[in-house]
């Protein structure tokens, strides 16, 4: 039997219409659009919800915003989070005039330690995560006689992110299917009471990615099946799932998929690439589930949700170089040749002859098998992997020796 804390009834669609009115002043209605050649590549129908332009980058300024408002006037507030619930708190935290504290993992990108300072908030970096996190914010709650505001496990945070069901249904009636990243389940949640709502069935599916799936676990009673460690989607790297977000989802017979590391790297180059916009990670997560599961969204009208766009600009520099390896757009080629002049000159010519484009060139006359010849390492620009097998063939036709390097 549910405790009243885990009551998936605790949060109605009369929350979430509140919510919405509570917050429309000041939160964005991000923008939902169909994406034509995303829908061509997945085999469905995709209308994206862009809640990567929130003004902090996530949709937690809503959850943020709408428990904020109940916040005596000129009180302190404490929260933990690895970044986007940490930025939602203590923007609206300082625009309401409150003293905001968010204890951060001592793992956390500067960047967005940085950020959250900037927005206002006084920052703590403890823990290994943010499991760990939360029990110092637990302690300087009692300490400091500040308001304790959960990232998810929260019946108004979850009515504030349930706001983005509602204007996803206004802007797409007839959805089947709503698809969003789950960390601890406070977006799932607030979606799955909106769906419920509608005047048509409408399934609602989350995604985790594979190192931490503990909704997904939880869900289907089973021990844990998490590999931990590092994850691109570091927004929803949770170890341990709400309770009342798990009883909302159980209630409603939410499924929640399981997606690689490798989907989610492909989806943020796809979504950078065609709809030239920038997702993190998790933000990222929903169109991973499109790419790994085609058969489940196969033909069906499907929203999904880009619930963030904070992502470390090195990582995402690193993600889209190897989306353009993996497609065969950017390669590595070694080159040996004899140490004579005008033999780089010669290993230009054929490539440019062959329409590919040298990016970087590293010349090693050491590495070599012999004296006399040398060898040369490049990055070559090309259409496709087989443009870069034509390069290949290209310098061998020449009696160069030359193969193609992994990443």
């Amino acid at each position: 039997m549910s405790t009243p804390e885990a009551d998936p009834r605790s949060v109605t669609i009369d929350d979430l219409i509140s919510a919405r009115d509570r917050i429309a002043d000041v939160v964005e209605h991000t923008p939902c659009t169909h994406s034509r050649t995303l829908s061509a590549i997945v085999g469905a129908e995709v209308h994206l919800k862009f809640e990567n332009l929130q003004y902090t980058g996530s949709f937690k300024d809503r959850g943020a915003r709408n428990r904020l408002l109940d916040v005596e006037p000129g009180g302190g507030v404490i929260a933990m989070s690895a970044g986007n619930h940490a930025q939602g708190v203590a923007y609206h935290g300082s625009l309401l005039g409150l003293e905001t504290t968010i204890v951060m993992p001592e793992n956390t990108p500067f960047v967005k330690v940085a950020r959250t300072q900037g927005l206002g908030a006084n920052v703590e970096l403890v823990g290994a995560d943010v499991m760990e996190s939360e029990a110092r914010a637990r302690e300087l709650a009692d300490e400091r006689n500040l308001e304790f505001i959960h990232p998810f496990d929260d019946a108004k945070v979850i009515a504030g992110q349930g706001t983005i069901g509602l204007e996803l249904l206004e802007s797409v009636p007839d959805l089947d299917v709503i698809v969003a990243a789950v960390g601890g389940g406070g977006l799932a949640a607030g979606l799955a009471v909106a769906a419920a709502a509608h005047s048509t069935p409408v399934e609602v599916v989350g995604v985790q990615t594979e190192r931490f799936p503990s909704m997904a676990d939880r869900l289907e009673s089973r021990p844990s099946t998490a590999v931990g460690g590092s994850t691109i989607a570091d927004g929803i790297a949770v170890t341990t799932p709400g309770e009342l977000t798990s009883a909302i989802l159980g209630e409603h017979d939410v499924e929640v998929l399981v997606v690689s590391e490798a989907a989610i790297e492909e989806s943020i180059a796809l979504l950078l690439e065609i709809e030239k916009t920038v997702v993190e990670g998790a933000g990222a997560a929903a169109l991973a589930a499109l790419i790994e599961y085609p058969d489940v969204f196969a033909g069906k009208k499907v929203g999904l949700v880009l619930c963030g766009g904070n992502i470390d600009p090195r990582t995402l520099a690193v993600v889209t170089l190897r989306g353009l390896a993996n497609q065969g757009r950017l390669n590595r080629i070694r080159v040996e040749l004899d140490d004579r002049p005008g033999r780089l000159t010669l290993v230009s010519k054929i490539i440019s002859d062959a329409a590919a484009n040298v990016v970087q060139v590293d010349h090693d006359g050491l590495g070599s098998t012999g004296a006399r010849s040398t060898v040369l390492e490049l990055r070559i620009d090309t259409l496709d992997e087989a443009h870069a097998e034509q390069v290949l063939e290209a310098l061998k036709a020449e009696g160069l020796r030359a193969e193609l390097l992994p990443w």
